[in-house]
């Protein structure tokens, strides 16, 4: 479970996102930060036994900085107003599928996968589901998957057309024309702060420990 005070920093920053409102309670954002690794470190203990290219990580491998990049952006709002962790094989700056968290107050989710990756890496992710949809399709079709993340899928990067190589009557077009790979599962304030946090977390990601597999293993 995450503390109630690390939520209710967050609300509190998103309100008050300057640097002398920070400032005034960087104590604050320093228990907040303690308590997310904190919670990660128990997330990668627990996802290690099962997913062993978990077991190496250590939470600064996997939690962001709260700080913005603002050179490039209209938003020069100089904090992100969430806290979140990227649990994957080789650590956060690694271009592989893994799982993620993602702490923000109404917007808590858990879930991961593959987002975006470059085109190299997406010509291997779509040929591997090409030649082993029916492996695909158990994974993603599976009763417990299907529960857990009940709209499959995010389908909002997707080709109006098939990509080069393929055609409509591909019985895997759907998935081929995806840009990203990604399964998400919101968390309510309460649910995040309540002691069965951690356990649900855990078997978020162990329901889609398939997934990311099958998506490391079409990048190698």
């Amino acid at each position: 479970m995450l503390q109630a005070s690390t939520v209710r920093f967050l609300k509190d920053l998103k309100k008050n996102n300057n640097k002398p409102w920070f400032e005034r309670n960087k104590q604050v954002y320093l228990d907040a930060k303690e308590d997310i690794e904190l919670f990660v470190e128990q997330v990668i203990e627990g996802l290690g036994k099962i997913d062993a290219d978990i077991k190496p990580l250590h939470p600064n491998d996997c939690t962001y900085r709260i700080y913005r990049d603002v050179r490039f952006s209209k938003d020069k709002t100089p904090y992100k107003s969430n806290m979140g962790a990227y649990l994957n094989k080789g650590g956060k700056k690694s271009p592989t599928a893994g799982y993620y968290m993602h702490i923000e107050p109404g917007r808590n989710m858990a879930g991961g996968g593959l987002w975006m990756p470059m085109a190299p890496e997406l010509n291997k992710v779509r040929q591997e589901i090409d030649y082993n949809f029916s492996e695909w399709s158990k994974i993603v079709g599976d009763r417990t998957f299907k529960k857990v993340f009940p709209d499959g899928l995010e389908k909002e990067e997707i080709l109006s057309r098939p990509p080069k190589g393929y055609n409509d009557e591909n019985p895997a077009i759907e998935f081929l024309k995806l840009k990203s790979f990604i399964v998400t599962r919101t968390f309510t304030d309460a649910e995040v702060q309540a002691k069965s946090f951690l356990k649900e977390i855990l078997k978020t990601f162990a329901t889609m420990g398939d997934l990311v597999h099958f998506l490391n293993r079409s990048l190698e």
